[in-house]
């Protein structure tokens, strides 16, 4: 394979990568640990993520555990979820921090699936983006007018298998946020 076409295709797996994150991070009514573990807590003088300085885990469909290494930075670590505003108030305990997800209305649920739909344009404008630079470099740099056109075509292909892979992870995630 082409280097050209295999870099965009890296390009892509990233931007589906990225994707994918940010579908982890929407709340949908499920307990999920990827809806915290990014938070930025300040703890011992420096900014650091949830999961750095405590463990996170699923409790049940409904709850998320945090249970600090250090009971010093509990404080700190439920004032960074107040913070955060995700919609879900901790409740400290003393010695972990639980957080139950409110049940999804029908008016929150549209909401992000608007959300999960505009990531997803996001993501096929970025490999839009990828697929110019890949034309460009192949059109600039292949002299052989036969070679230009087979690659040209494939790179097309590689547009064409990210941006399905797109839409089969909205209409995923769309169910997922969906369903009650």
């Amino acid at each position: 394979m082409d280097s050209r076409i295999e870099t965009f295709n890296n390009e892509v797996q990233k931007v589906l990568t990225y994707l994918h994150g940010e579908f982890a991070k929407l709340q949908t009514g499920r307990a999920n640990a990827a809806l915290v573990e990014n938070i930025v807590v300040v703890a011992y003088g420096q900014n650091q993520p949830l999961k750095a300085v405590a463990g996170v885990s699923v409790h049940d469909a409904k709850t998320i555990v945090v249970q600090p290494w250090d009971a010093g930075t509990l404080a700190a670590v439920e004032s960074a979820i107040t913070k955060a505003d995700i919609g879900i108030n901790p409740v400290n305990d003393g010695s972990v921090i639980r957080l139950n997800l409110p049940p999804m209305t029908t008016e929150r649920r549209e909401q992000l699936v608007k959300l999960v739909h505009q990531l997803s344009e996001e993501g096929r404008i970025s490999i839009r983006q990828q697929r110019q630079a890949a034309h460009d470099k192949i059109k600039d740099e292949e002299k052989d007018e036969d070679v230009r056109y087979t690659l040209l075509e494939d790179l097309e292909k590689a547009v064409k298998a990210g941006n399905e892979k797109i839409e089969e992870s909205k209409k995923a995630k769309e169910e997922e946020v969906m369903t009650v």
